[in-house]
């Protein structure tokens, strides 16, 4: 805050906050609303924010985690050994979620050891670390390590903890139901588990993929040109990829429904619609980063970062006061009032003027007044 003099007038400048408040918000099974101090926005490979089956979770940008939905399982009971750690991306599974550390090493939480749904998702292999990205499936969890290898523990029903031999040179991991995805630095895609519904038989010749994602019994992939695959099924509309789709950044899916956002910021969902999953709210904008599961959809906002208020020059000129700003500034109000203790502050309708690279507003002289810009 700054307060200057003149002519027997007192001029009051505000600088407003220089960080964005970032809301997550979601629809489908599980709708909210929510607004963070600072969410991170991570890479669109690994978004900071991540759905489980009827909870949510968002990596807040000091490294500290916020989960929130049903706690049937203390799927939202964050450790407090994580309250004093730094996570650096996390993952939600149906009931549990696995977080990587800033020091490559990975913690998990869900189901007590015993406890119903407990499949041993949430056991992390001794000694693990170097790790470089995770994933969860339904109920088995995924690491993999800057050596480009894989780990997976939990449910194995059908394999989808049976990391195939040799597999080597990954770089991104990601979990279905009961199926596991890997790419490789080429390029190509490795699936194994569940393929019930052909989920695991990648599509012949499939090459050029820059980020995967593995739903209830289908898969995404995004290639390089902007383009979408998909493979799997189960008859609920989420196969096939609408017709024209391209220029797409991110791919998130659901058990049953997908998303798409596109470099133009708008975002497409298709598939099962049981709970209004695919329906997008209005107004959405700046999305920096999407997730699903279950039935639910979110999306993580950018909220636009207001701008310093910039500092205002007054002068007298025949009995009226001349109020100026930088014409750089734009977007801002320009209030006055009487008292200040008061606080009663009325917005000026008087349009300004341009004038030298300034905005200028004239006004009748007043022996003591305040004037602020809003925004």
């Amino acid at each position: 805050m700054r307060i200057a003099s003149a002519c027997a007038l007192v001029i009051l400048t505000s600088t407003l906050p220089s960080l964005a408040a970032n809301r997550v918000v979601a629809w489908g099974d599980l709708n909210y609303d929510l607004s963070f101090p600072s969410v991170k926005a991570g890479s669109l490979n690994s978004p900071g924010i991540a759905a489980g089956d009827f909870h949510s979770l968002a990596l807040n940008g000091d490294g500290t985690v916020c989960a929130w939905g049903s706690d049937t399982y203390n799927q939202t009971n964050v450790p407090a050994a994580l309250f004093g750690a730094t996570v650096a991306s996390v993952a939600a599974g149906n009931v549990h979620n696995v977080v990587l550390l800033g020091n490559g090493t990975v913690a998990a939480w869900g189901p007590a050891p015993g406890q119903n749904g407990d499949y041993g998702q949430c056991s992390v292999p001794a000694g693990l670390g170097g790790v470089v990205a995770v994933a969860a499936g339904a109920v088995h969890s995924l690491a993999l390590t800057s050596k480009g290898t894989v780990y997976a523990w939990g449910a194995n029903f059908y394999g989808q903890c049976n990391v195939p031999v040799g597999l080597t040179n990954v770089r991104a991991i990601a979990g279905g139901m009961y199926h596991s995805l890997a790419l490789k630095q080429d390029g190509t895609v490795v699936a194994w588990g569940d393929n019930t519904h052909g989920q695991t038989q990648v599509p012949a010749g499939l090459c050029g993929v820059a980020a995967i994602a593995a739903g209830g019994y289908h898969n995404l992939v995004l290639l390089t040109n902007g383009t979408v695959v998909s493979w799997g099924g189960y008859g609920l509309a989420q196969i096939p990829v609408p017709d024209g789709l391209s220029n797409i950044i991110a791919i998130a899916t659901g058990d049953y429904h997908c998303l798409a956002l596109k470099s133009d910021g708008s975002l497409l969902t298709w598939g099962f619609n049981s709970y209004g999953q695919c329906n997008i709210p209005a107004s959405l904008t700046n999305i920096v980063a999407i997730a699903a599961r279950g039935s639910h959809s979110m999306v993580l906002l950018a909220d636009a970062i207001p701008q310093p208020a910039p500092t205002l020059s007054i002068h007298a000129v025949a009995g009226s006061v001349v109020v100026s700003w930088p014409l750089t500034a734009t977007g801002f109000t320009l209030q006055e009032t009487f008292d200040l203790q008061a606080g009663s502050w009325i917005t000026l309708t008087k349009a300004p003027t341009v004038l030298n690279n300034q905005y200028q507003v004239t006004l009748p002289a007043a022996d003591h007044a305040f004037f602020r810009l809003t925004q």
